[in-house]
Parts: C-alpha cells; structure tokens; sequence
C-alpha cells in the first residue's frame, strides 16, 4: 500500500475558513480598502499574450531589488510567504535538524518545520507575548539549522527589538534564521539592513497586506547572494503568475495608497484598543492591522455574535498562550464604526 512519509502523514493539515466567509472578513488580515487603483488600472490592459505566455520573475525581482535597495540576485520572488517558507525550509532543513520559533506565532512555521522531518523548538513568549531573545539564544545548538521570526508576531501583533534579532543572527552562524516582515509597512523597522554583515539573515516580505494583493499571491524573499543561489536552485522557474508581476510595478509605486491605507489601520487600532479598554477588556499593542483580544469564556459565542452581525472575526484560542482570545483584523476607514458598534453589541449579549 502506498505511504507518504510519516512526517507528512502525521500532519493536522491547516484548515482555511475561506469557504463559510460571508461578512466583512476580519479574520484573515487582508487589505479592506483593496488594491491601488493604479493595480486596477494595469489589470485592464491585459491581453491574450499576457496571459498564454510563461511569467518573467526576474523583471519583477528587479522592480523590487531596486525598491528595496539591494542586488537583483538577492530577491526571489515567490508564490506568496507561504512559498518562501516551504522552499527556505527546504533548502536548510533536513531530517533530524533543529527548527526554533516563540509560541505563539505563525501556524506555518510548525507545519513547514514537522513537514521535512525537523525537530521543533517551541519557546514560550515571555508575560504580555514579549519576545524571548534569551531563551531563543539558550536553545541554539548545533543541530539549529533554522530559525523563524515573525516581527510583527502572529497572531500577537507584538515585535522584536532590532538589537535582540541580531544578537540571535550572530549566534546561530551555521543556521538559516529567517525575519518574517509580512507586516512590516504597519511598523517601519526592518533587517534589510543587516544584510551585507550576515550571511545566514533572510527578510521575508509579502504583497498581500498593506498592498492589497492577497488573491495574486506573490512575496519575496531577501537574503545574501551566496545563499539566495543555493535557494533559488530549489524554486520553480515559473511560480509566479503572470498577473501579479504584470501588476507589481504599479503596486510599489503607488506609496501614497500604502500610506493612506497604513495610516487608516493605525487610527483605526487605536480606537479598537481604546473600547477594550472601555469594556474592561484586555488587548496587546499591536504593531501589525489586528488587534488580538481577550474575550474570556465565551469567545465561541462572541465569534458567533460577531457573525451574525455580518463580521467574521479569528478565534485564537487554539495559539499557545491564547485561550479566550479574538484576532480582529484593523478595519479600514468608516467600516470602523460599524465594527466598534458589533463589538460592544456582541459582548453585552453573549455576557447576560
């Protein structure tokens, strides 16, 4: 009889909740406000040609090299984060290696790690999900090979201090240690520029945030010349669509619709955190476009509330360290009064 390998076999496969969204959706960390109209815009001039040929990466590696500031050849351009994960994961793991990563966090590390037979090392978030720099640091060994770091964190929307993730770099010299900035434009720190000092530092960026691009699927992975070679030897030379790279330049170059739209979600956190407040009910700061709360014993019912209000919000209480808690995604503009109003209606009626 035919078997998969007892990694894989032994996965718990990663259920979206994409099939039952009717609502506002703020359970997925999307875009609301959409693309740049400018992405629009291109969409529409695409012809028969654009779509029957095989995609150019490298064009569009080049657009984001020079966004960034660094080499064409350190960009690889990937079918969203989730790719750049696997094919990091499978450039540097190995049977037997060492994955390190704080709980909680993003649900793909664990399940890209047990995927290619690796050992995890779960290190707990210290109080108020603070990052843990010296336990990370403790638990560095010979077998580590990988280490991922989501700055912003998911689902806590808490970061890291630049100091603390170079401290782990340089002690983990013989191990790949990725930064994972999906949520970097809602921060504005970024490792970019440790890139020319450390060899084994990768910075993972997604368009599928504050650029609105999630159902293009496209990311990027960042990192030294010698060691994106080696990665990119395992990439697909046509992983990216011809969609999402024909609309890549226009994205980057609309800044003011980022700003705009960053500038929307920090207001709009500021006012979701402000009502957790009024309600006596506790929230993290978060540097991302959510906010994870703490609702209690009845999260079920108030993520049943939430829907039938027609907003669909992320129960987080399957994340170490989360029981009782909501991840909400920031909403943008004047869908935040709405959503305020659903929050403080949908505690009352599940708390009587």
């Amino acid at each position: 009889m035919l078997k998969p390998r007892e990694s894989v076999a032994a996965l718990d496969p990663y259920r979206s909740p994409i099939a039952s969204r009717n609502g506002l959706s703020l359970d997925l960390n999307e875009n609301l406000a959409g693309c740049s109209p400018r992405v629009l815009a291109r969409l529409r001039t695409l012809g028969t040609e654009d779509i029957a040929r095989y995609p150019q990466r490298e064009i569009g590696e080049r657009v984001v090299a020079n966004f960034l500031g660094v080499d064409p050849e350190q960009v690889l351009l990937t079918n969203g984060v989730d790719e750049t994960l696997w094919i990091l994961f499978s450039t540097y793991l190995r049977e037997g290696s060492e994955l390190i990563f704080s709980d909680p966090t993003f649900v793909m590390y664990p399940m890209f790690g047990l995927a290619f037979g690796a050992r995890l090392v779960r290190v707990p978030a210290a109080e108020n999900f603070a990052f843990p720099a010296a336990e990370i640091l403790a638990q560095i060994s010979p077998r580590t090979r990988l280490i991922a770091i989501a700055n912003p964190n998911n689902p806590t929307g808490t970061v890291a201090a630049p100091a603390d993730l170079l401290r782990i770099v340089e002690a983990a010299p013989d191990a790949a240690v990725l930064i994972d900035e999906a949520y970097f434009d809602f921060y504005g720190e970024t490792m970019l520029g440790g890139l020319p000092r450390h060899q084994n530092l990768f910075i993972a960026r997604t368009f599928s945030k504050a650029y609105g691009l999630a159902g293009l699927r496209l990311g990027a992975l960042i990192g030294p010349l010698e060691q994106i070679e080696f990665v990119r030897r395992f990439s697909s030379p046509f992983n990216v669509n011809a969609v999402a790279l024909a609309c890549l330049e226009e994205a980057l170059a609309d800044q003011n619709f980022v700003r705009e739209y960053v500038a929307q979600v920090t207001q709009g956190r500021e006012r979701i955190a402000k009502l957790c407040h009024e309600l006596e009910l506790r929230c993290w700061p978060s540097s991302a476009n959510f906010v994870l709360v703490q609702v209690g014993t009845r999260v079920g019912p108030f993520v049943e509330a939430m829907q039938r209000r027609g907003i669909l919000v992320r129960d987080s209480s399957a994340n170490p360290g989360c029981a009782g808690c909501v991840r909400i995604t920031v909403p943008a503009g004047h869908q935040t009064d709405g959503v305020l109003d659903a929050i403080g209606r949908s505690l009352r009626e599940v708390q009587r």
